[in-house]
């Protein structure tokens, strides 16, 4: 085992590197939110390219935790953090210098795979770093803080950079970043990993990574409507594999994922819980971004400064839940948070439109406590259920649910508020059909002479963009209510992540 664990100060250093390495890669998950503009007039990407652009990252890095973390847990959880950022800075390299969306969604492919091995490494090491369990629960709220406000103040970060040097400069601020980071790893982290001898199981490694992604990508091309038989193959496919996966793991003595985890209905409430709370937030950020820039004309600093509530809210709610979880349990603070989510969605479906700012404040505010709240009270939960030697299958179990349900909901609400948009423009130019932002492009290029035609099309496209983001609002009420009931089934009103195995 590693050696011993420093003094509180030491360890509370060591939770710094490892924040400031998770900032980056929750950053990544959305910082192209309020970029995209810039982006599609530069690169000139189609669609399904944006698409791509925004979620493969989420997809890529969901796909890899499981697999990365068996790794961590078997060869070194610091060795992994080290070598996963250092490609985390390459890849930011390779996206920053794109001359096209084919390089740039590659570079994002790679930024996955190096986040993949980032982001299970820091909450295993929470989980070994800090042994009393108070102290942790401290800890993973800060953690939760960062992770939340690194996706939340991505649009933020991101507009201030694109709007002063270009899109690109998103993915070059990474690189110092990663440079002081790796160097103050190297100096403070120390080895943990489990005592025993345990092989990688290859094919348990295969099928994980390659169902996962096979199930997102089946998901992802289905929710867009006029499904290919490919679709529904890819899909099917994917989610053979991952029963594959699971049966596998039952007969093997040193499983990579002990599916029997899942036993534990906490645990499960707790990882759907992460999963679909992300899937609603990271949705509603992604249209909110889109709609302070192409309906309300906001720069894209301008987008960003006003999506700050959320990291605000975040922050907050994610350090007041370890007091939260003491006082009130476990169950209260998920069910809270997700009482708290359904309110929000139903506040953004109800607003009288045109839209206006002050109830999309009110929005994030609510969004950003609730979700903060929600997922960081799960991620304690799956963190006390396994034993430290096998810290890195919880980090795997929380980190998939959250990206994917980050990525996931781009592509199946992104989906969803896209069709609703097309319905509600039916009958105007196919450009202008197919998002705001073609919309504005189709506008832009009509003579002066049709500045009234143009006119009117802009506004039809923003009443669109509106009705539709209710609609998806709606989808995403019925989302969150559905797994609040869930919770408060699942979950024993007496539950406490203090009486868990350490």
């Amino acid at each position: 085992m590693a050696r011993a664990v420093a003094g509180t100060s030491g360890r509370w250093a060591m939770l710094a590197v490892l924040c400031a390495s998770l900032l980056l890669v929750a950053m990544d998950a959305t910082i192209l939110n309020v970029a995209l503009p810039s982006l599609i007039d530069d690169l000139q990407p189609s669609a399904v390219q944006q698409l791509w652009i925004i979620d493969i990252y989420g997809l890529v890095l969901g796909g890899l935790l499981v697999t990365t973390a068996a790794v961590g847990d078997r060869f070194g959880r610091r060795k992994l953090f080290l070598i996963g950022f250092v490609i985390f800075g390459v890849a930011s390299v390779v996206a920053a210098t794109s001359g096209s969306s084919a390089q740039l969604i590659a570079g994002r492919v790679l930024l996955g795979v190096g986040g993949a091995m980032v982001m299970p490494s820091t909450l295993s090491l929470i989980r070994n770093i800090f042994t009393d369990a108070h102290e942790r629960a401290l800890a993973i709220g800060i953690w939760a803080a960062v992770a939340g406000a690194g996706a939340a103040i991505g649009p933020l970060v991101g507009g201030l950079l694109v709007e002063r040097y270009g899109w690109s400069a998103a993915f070059w601020v990474n690189v110092p970043v990663v440079v002081v980071t790796v160097v103050a790893g190297l100096w403070l982290l120390p080895e943990y990993k489990d005592a025993g001898e345990h092989a990688l199981d290859v094919l348990s490694a295969v099928l994980s990574v390659v169902g996962i992604i096979a199930l997102a990508w089946g998901i992802k091309h289905l929710a867009k409507g006029g499904p290919r038989a490919s679709d529904v193959l890819i899909l099917a496919a994917g989610t053979g594999l991952l029963a594959w996966f699971a049966r596998r793991q039952l007969r093997l003595a040193d499983p990579l994922l002990d599916v029997r985890l899942f036993r534990n209905r906490p645990f499960t409430a707790a990882a759907l819980v992460t999963l679909m709370a992300m899937l609603a937030a990271g949705a509603a950020l992604f249209l909110v971004s889109l709609w302070l820039q192409y309906v309300h004309g906001y720069s894209p600093f301008e987008a960003g400064l006003r999506t700050l509530p959320t990291a605000l809210a975040m922050l907050g709610s994610s350090l007041l839940a370890p007091t939260l979880m003491h006082r009130i349990g476990v169950r209260a603070c998920m069910a809270i948070g997700l009482a708290g989510l359904v309110a929000g969605f139903t506040l953004l479906a109800l607003t009288p439109q045109p839209t206006s700012y002050a109830y999309i404040a009110v929005f994030l505010v609510t969004l950003g406590f609730s979700d903060g709240l929600a997922v960081t009270t799960a991620a304690a939960v799956l963190v006390s259920a396994v034993p430290a030697e096998r810290a890195g299958q919880a980090g795997a179990v929380s980190e998939t649910s959250y990206e994917l349900g980050v990525g996931l909901g781009v592509a199946l609400l992104g989906s969803v508020h896209a069709a609703a948009y097309a319905a509600h423009m039916a009958g105007a130019p196919a450009q202008a059909a197919e998002s705001i932002g073609g919309a504005k492009e189709y506008a832009e290029s009509l003579p002066a002479a049709q500045a009234a035609e143009a006119t009117g099309l802009l506004e039809r496209s923003r009443d669109a963009f509106d009705s539709a983001l209710a609609t998806t609002s709606y989808v995403s009420i019925g989302i969150t209510a559905a797994v609040l009931v869930l919770v408060v089934w699942m979950v024993p009103g007496s539950f406490k992540t203090t009486g868990s195995a350490h």
